[in-house]
């Protein structure tokens, strides 16, 4: 008898991204080892490199101690070296001089809620059958009195899993674009040195088709483009390191998953906090809609997303090879140039140009992008467009210049 639907579905899940993992590492290392060795011809998954944060890399991220798993708990570990303390000062996953493991280590991002717990035993389970380690990382962002004694608590679960290395990383998050946007800012900052510093080859986020549907409907929300329409992509990253098996999963599947493993999972409680504009969306605009239209709302917004998502980077291509066309030798756009492009590929060339003199993405929205385009098409002799993060865009004899000040 094979198990329960539910775990059997984010098994497959898992497996179909370890696999492409896998095979990501393994074609990447093949190159490295045929330089260093003549003899090394065969296209055989090499020692994963280890990459290191550069020097004076700032980052806010700092380790915590963690709680052991309990004596005796747990399956047999996925990587075969003997177990070590969740989080110490040199674990030997990290310590520089270690022998590298031969596996590639994919990390599961654990909240210690219904959609990750489900994840990281699905990842327990496949892992080792794959030909991969798996590992574990819960960020505790501090924003709740206990949440350090709770990121132990998820750690200990994750070992009882058999995962390692587990970590748990306290974070301080900060204020900008609003409290959901800091913390999810400090969660990758954190995520990205701990993947850096472990070595890892990917990092699996525990997104489900509801996040997603939760995302594209904030996104219609807002009046934004077809990229935000377009959702979270299921490999995001540098490097691609970031990997959402769960995206076509729904969540009551996951918790059920869960609930048939006998897997304890806390519920955040700011997920049901009315403060939070995600929550309402989740607990009151969804089930709105679900009893108007029918049920296969989430499903419906999920196919948007993907559908979106197709366009968004045909256009993205489009507007990188024309952009190439319109830059002149000191990086100034032509302005005549921009205004023969249809719209679509024009804004995103702007866009670019912004981001690429230092406007932080999260602070650019396309009200910035249209009142850059007007100096291109509605030209009346304006001033320059202050933009986030210090830059200006400025028009200057037919030529478009945006730039940092200061």
């Amino acid at each position: 008898m094979g198990p329960h639907p539910a775990v059997a579905a984010i098994r497959l899940a898992v497996r179909r991204v370890l696999h492409d993992v896998l095979t990501e590492h393994a074609t990447a290392q093949v190159p490295a080892a045929a330089v260093s060795s003549p003899a090394a011809a065969a296209p055989v998954p090499a020692p994963a490199a280890r990459a290191r944060l550069s020097a004076g890399t700032s980052v806010r991220a700092v380790r915590c101690p963690a709680a052991s798993a309990p004596p005796g708990a747990g399956a047999p570990a996925a990587s075969p070296s003997a177990a070590s303390p969740a989080v110490s000062s040199a674990s030997s996953a990290s310590a520089p001089g270690a022998a590298p493991a031969a596996a590639p280590l994919v990390l599961v991002a654990c909240s210690g809620g219904a959609d990750s717990m489900a994840l990281a035993s699905a990842l327990s389970f496949e892992a080792p059958r794959q030909g991969a380690r798996a590992g574990g990382i819960t960020v505790d962002h501090g924003l709740q009195d206990g949440s350090d004694l709770r990121a132990q608590e998820v750690v200990a679960r994750l070992r009882s899993l058999g995962l390692d290395p587990v970590e748990s990383v306290r974070v301080d998050v900060g204020r900008d674009g609003g409290p959901e946007a800091a913390a999810r800012d400090a969660r990758y900052e954190a995520l990205d040195e701990a993947a850096q510093r472990l070595g890892a080859a990917a990092v699996l986020l525990g997104h489900t088709r509801d996040d997603q549907a939760e995302t594209v409907l904030l996104a219609l929300a807002r009046g934004s483009g077809v990229r935000s329409l377009s959702g979270m992509a299921a490999t995001s990253g540098p490097g691609g390191r970031y990997r959402r098996p769960f995206l076509q999963i729904d969540r009551q599947v996951a918790r059920k998953a869960c609930l048939v493993q006998s897997l304890p999972v806390w519920d955040d409680p700011h997920n049901a906090d009315p403060a939070y504009t995600r929550s309402r969306v989740r607990h009151e605009a969804l089930p709105v809609l679900e009893k108007a239209l029918g049920r296969g709302v989430v499903e419906s917004l999920a196919r948007t997303a993907r559908l979106a998502r197709d366009d968004a980077d045909a256009l993205d291509t489009w507007a990188a090879d024309a952009e190439r066309g319109v830059r002149d030798a000191e990086g100034r756009l032509d302005v005549r140039g921009l205004y023969a492009l249809p719209p679509a590929v024009r804004r995103r060339i702007l866009r670019r140009a912004a981001l690429a003199a230092g406007s932080p993405g999260g602070s650019l929205f396309s009200r910035h992008v249209e009142e850059m385009d007007k100096l291109i098409t509605g030209w009346r002799g304006q001033g320059a467009i202050n933009l986030p993060g210090r830059v200006s865009a400025r028009r200057e004899q037919g030529r478009l210049v945006v730039r940092r000040d200061g």
